[in-house]
């Protein structure tokens, strides 16, 4: 009779257990003398691979064609991820902070990963929805996840240049398309772009290696050390600016009316920006179809990667010139200049292919940076204590620019189409709503002033360093702080009544 091999228990729970403490908080922490400088790797090699979102439109001509969906449908994916991003990011953007960066991109790992291997599933199947289920819903929390979680750790690491800092990290989410548009491209033509078979195999490799590449970020990212608090006022010695003597949980910062007037500044700089990139390809074929000097279907692949690239480069330039500018001084030529380069294009883009390409390619540059410098604009005002929540929160604007610029570019040129419009005239109508946008984001910004200090966080006790728990902090923050009280309360109990008095705090 057969036996069947025993299983050894405690070897399976050791290894859950080993997989546990290296996911716990305590093993984040960087040893004494680590390199700062090994962090944006780490943050590179998530935010390159997620960064795939942004060369959707290779995937959208040959997705409709072979599912038999319209522009409309196929942008749907897309617009779902983002929609999900931002909800993920503000949902969970408290426990990203409270488990740390090494927990946060395993799990974007493994749901931006699987959503490309679940969509492979749904293209070979011939099923458009679980091709919306798998990158859009589950693909589109691990963006989320993945966003927020490099940004706020090397906001920690980088006091001295914050703009640097998260220019870094989101670089790679905005140049992950100049990596993955080539890439997707030459799978589809190899493996055949009008077949469910082709596109599926195409889905199934991203799958693969970006689960591979995104492991290295996991293995190497760090969390700053208690020592390093040295190292950091050396750094900010020499730059007092840097340093931002408050704090706002993020419970407060959304009670503030900052946060919303940057929301707006960040929704419609990013619809204005996402209305372009999401339909680049087709939309440079259609602009010049109709001209003496019209646009092959693989050139305009080679528009996707050119704003990847602007994308790409936006994010550090811009987001490191804020640091020398200022925050709002940099919105000011997002959103100002951004919507006269809007009106540039429709005045004089159809006559010039080239200087259609360049201008499209600065308004991308503006968007990237747009989203680098806001999360140091945030620090700025908010302070470090729970930056990455806040910015999660925040991120719900791209969630409705996500779904607001593909639907307004996409909507008016189906309705163009049908009506019998052709080259710029599918387009014209969607430009002007983005300038209207963008001038509405620069009143947005210029309405910006510091927080009140009423919704400051209480200055940390001499003595135990902590801040004092307020009523209104959420509820991992209020058990951080009751547990470290715990073993003074037998103390405490005997002056309970006189420290009530000095405004101490207890729940």
């Amino acid at each position: 009779m057969y036996a069947w091999p025993r299983i050894d228990r405690s070897a399976f729970l050791v290894t859950v257990g080993d997989i546990v403490g290296f996911l716990a908080r305590e093993r984040q922490v960087a040893p004494p003398g680590w390199n700062r400088w090994l962090v944006p790797p780490a943050a590179l090699a998530i935010h390159l691979s997620i960064g795939q979102a942004y060369a959707w439109s290779v995937f959208k001509t040959p997705l409709e064609k072979s599912l038999g969906i319209t522009g409309t449908q196929s942008a749907l994916p897309f617009q779902l991820g983002i929609v999900m991003l931002g909800l993920s990011a503000a949902v969970l953007g408290t426990t990203v902070e409270r488990r740390g960066p090494r927990w946060a991109m395993l799990m974007s790992l493994l749901c931006f990963c699987s959503g490309l291997l679940i969509s492979a599933v749904g293209v070979w199947a011939g099923q458009y929805w679980v091709v919306v289920v798998g990158y859009g819903l589950i693909g589109g929390i691990g963006l989320g996840i993945g966003y927020i979680s490099p940004v706020s750790t090397l906001i920690k690491w980088f006091p001295d240049r914050p703009g640097m800092a998260t220019g870094i990290a989101i670089m790679g989410f905005g140049g992950g398309a100049l990596i993955a548009s080539p890439w997707s491209t030459s799978m589809l033509t190899a493996f055949g772009n009008t077949s469910t078979s082709g596109i599926g195999k195409a889905f199934l490799i991203h799958g693969v290696v970006y689960a591979i590449f995104m492991s290295v970020g996991v293995l190497l990212i760090r969390l700053p050390s208690k020592e390093f608090t040295e190292e950091k006022a050396a750094l900010l010695k020499d730059k007092p600016k840097s340093t931002v003597a408050f704090n706002v949980s993020a419970n407060n910062a959304i009670k503030t009316p900052q946060f919303w007037l940057l929301w707006v500044v960040l929704c419609f700089n990013v619809t204005a920006g996402i209305g372009i990139l999401e339909k680049a390809a087709p939309m440079l074929v259609d602009f010049f179809k109709e001209s003496s000097t019209p646009v092959a279907a693989t050139a305009a692949t080679g528009f996707v990667a050119l704003l990847s690239a602007a994308n790409m480069a936006g994010r550090f330039v811009w987001s490191s010139t804020s640091d020398i500018v200022g925050r709002k001084n940099i919105y000011r030529v997002y959103l100002g200049v951004g919507a006269l380069l809007y009106l540039m294009l429709l005045t004089f883009g159809p006559t010039s292919t080239p200087l259609f390409v360049i201008g499209a390619m600065v308004i991308l540059s503006f968007y990237g940076g747009g989203f680098a410098t806001i999360p140091a604009y945030l620090r700025d005002l908010f302070g470090t204590y729970q930056v990455g929540a806040i910015h999660g929160r925040l991120l719900t604007a791209w969630s409705v620019a996500g779904v607001l610029g593909p639907l307004i570019v996409n909507a008016i040129a189906d309705a163009g189409k049908k009506a019998g419009h052709v080259g710029p005239d599918l387009y014209a109508t969607s430009f002007y709503i983005m300038i209207s946008l963008l001038v509405v984001g620069f009143v947005a910004n210029e309405l910006v002033r510091p927080v009140d200090p009423k919704f400051h966080e209480p200055k940390a006790d001499d003595e135990t360093g902590k801040p004092s728990p307020k009523p209104d902090d959420d509820e991992a923050t209020v058990a951080k702080w009751n547990e470290a009280e715990a073993a003074e309360t037998a103390v405490a109990a005997e002056t309970a009544d006189q420290d009530e008095s000095e405004g101490v705090v207890r729940k």
